[in-house]
């Protein structure tokens, strides 16, 4: 019935005009502000270190306590796996365009807030910081089901993938924003108060000033966000929510005639009958749900929490492979904002060679390749990867062999994203009913961010060296790094396994894909490709 509706038809064959770009911009804010985020965090735990940890005395400088470390950076996952269920859900109660201002204040006012502390107290400090980022992280957790949602009810059935992938390509764009603005901050704070090395002189190494280096790379993250929160709310409500579960086909036609620049007529008779029609009126917890949506719900969550563990765990390395290298000094040898200044230098250029492409290579072919193909290789490859660097691991530990590591390491990260972290986001927004979108996307990103957890907490205490005594300080002793990444080739191969759960939605009506243009009480959604001949009706 629904693909009868004239203003979701034209929207499925609309040309590609300008409202997609600006409603890519405006999608894609939050997760420029998420991706900011989440890389500064990584600098500034570093500088907590050096001024809330320092030990006289010391031959190393501060570094945080494994317990607060974990806090630091996981709370902001507790709060986005939070905010993805909860603004999953309220996003098919009240609709998109409502919840979708309060993530985005969340987002603003917790930013500026976690640079602001309440004493100078370690504890103090740390706790504050604690406390905001995982308000932070409740509104980043929001975006992700509400900007996928909007993107895919807003797109062309011919480019939507591309479109819903570059919003989600917004966050190469934050990663590269937060590592200039880093350099950019810590080399002005470098040339104006200049400060000996930590090893010629261990106090004077940390500037007082340095204080506000990290206050101020927090708090810029919210600038971007604040800029697009207008535009969110002149933002119309989609037309598939409108029509489709607000029942209201003339507010649809009239938002969208507007957006689409054309005539759209009043389509409320098939609006009432597409409510008098039960058969599509099923909720989540249903047998109906099961055995229409049950097999691609297990697919899409499976996969994007197998793919999270693997993917967040990879950042764990990151350090180790830069001092490796010889791109980071010794941490003694540099005062505190010389080494942000460096660690930021290091994660930019990773960033601009692996991680940016990767995006944007999943954003030109997705709608070429189609979904399940992309992500089958991503997949295929970062297992192959994962492989090649444990088995021999002991040969790319040799100083002659350290670029060959550094190389397939980075080809993980690009097939990662020119794979499934790109698809794992895209799939769930496209396949489920309009009424039950938004939450079964936030069920499924809320399964990756528990493959997060895994991955960046399980793996620390996993990685550690076999032999306590080699440990880091604090640290129980685990399997090595070696057996660590023969852990994450087999997850990368079960990823693979269960992508076969996932229908291919490319070229597709999201009412096509979702089986809402069923009638009749047996049916279930086709998922094998049709012809799309169809032509959109004179307006």
């Amino acid at each position: 019935m629904a693909r009868e509706l004239q203003v979701l038809n034209a929207l499925d064959v609309a040309k590609t005009q300008w409202y997609h770009f600006t409603a890519i911009i405006i999608a894609g804010m939050g997760f420029f502000t998420d991706a900011y985020d989440l890389f500064c965090i990584s600098l500034v735990t570093k500088l907590l270190g050096r001024i809330y940890y320092h030990v006289d005395g010391a031959e190393k400088p501060g570094i945080l306590p494994p317990n607060v470390s974990a806090a630091v950076n996981g709370v902001a996952f507790c709060g986005t796996l939070s905010g993805q269920l909860f603004f999953g859900w309220l996003g098919d109660k009240m609709g998109r365009k409502k919840v979708y201002g309060m993530t985005l204040m969340l987002m603003v006012i917790c930013s500026i807030a976690s640079g602001l502390s309440f004493s100078r107290d370690a504890k103090a400090v740390m706790s504050t910081l604690c406390f905001f980022r995982f308000w932070l992280g409740f509104g980043i957790g929001g975006d992700y089901p509400l900007s996928a949602t909007i993107m895919s009810e807003y797109a062309n059935k011919k480019t939507r993938g591309a479109f819903i992938a570059a919003v989600f390509a917004m966050q190469g764009f934050g990663i590269l924003t937060g590592g200039i603005f880093a350099i950019i901050i810590s080399s002005a704070f470098k040339a104006r108060f200049d400060a000996p090395a930590y090893q010629v002189d261990a106090l004077a190494s940390t500037v007082p000033q340095a204080d506000y280096v990290w206050r101020i790379i927090l708090m810029v993250g919210a600038l971007p966000a604040a800029l697009t929160y207008y535009w969110r709310m002149k933002m119309p409500e989609t037309a598939r929510y409108t029509a489709l579960v607000a029942k209201n086909a003339k507010q649809a036609a009239t938002d969208m005639s507007r957006v689409l620049q054309v005539d759209l007529e009043v389509e409320e008779q098939k609006v009432e009958q597409l409510t008098e029609d039960k058969s599509n009126q099923f909720g989540l917890f249903t047998k109906k749900f099961l055995h229409r949506h049950g097999l691609h719900l297990l697919g899409t969550t499976t996969t994007w929490f197998l793919l999270d563990i693997a993917f967040y765990s990879q950042n764990l390395f990151q350090k180790d492979i830069f001092s490796a290298i010889g791109w980071i000094p010794k941490a003694q040898t540099m005062n505190a904002i010389d080494e942000v200044y460096r660690i930021a230098r290091a994660q930019t250029l990773i960033a601009l060679c692996s991680t940016v492409p990767g995006y944007w290579f999943t954003v030109a072919f997705i709608d070429g390749m189609g979904r399940f193909a992309i992500q089958l290789m991503g997949f295929f490859f970062m297992t192959v990867f994962m492989f090649a660097l444990a088995i021999p691991y002991n040969h790319w530990t040799h100083k002659d062999n350290r670029i060959g590591f550094v190389v397939m390491y980075s080809l993980t990260f690009f097939f990662a994203n020119f794979g499934p972290n790109a698809t794992t986001f895209v799939v769930p927004a496209e396949i489920f009913p309009a009424r039950l979108r938004s939450t079964c996307h936030g069920i499924s990103a809320a399964s990756g961010k528990l493959g997060a957890i895994v991955g960046a907490f399980g793996f620390l205490y996993l990685a550690q060296n076999q032999d306590k005594a080699k440990a880091d300080a604090g640290y129980p002793a685990g399997i090595g790094v070696k057996n660590s990444l023969l852990v994450l080739g087999v997850v990368n191969f079960f990823g693979m396994v269960f992508t076969f759960l996932v229908p291919e939605s490319k070229g597709k009506s999201l009412e096509e894909m979702s089986g809402e243009n069923e009638t009749d009480e047996g049916s279930v959604p086709n998922v094998e490709p049709r012809s799309h001949n169809r032509t959109v009706p004179a307006v």
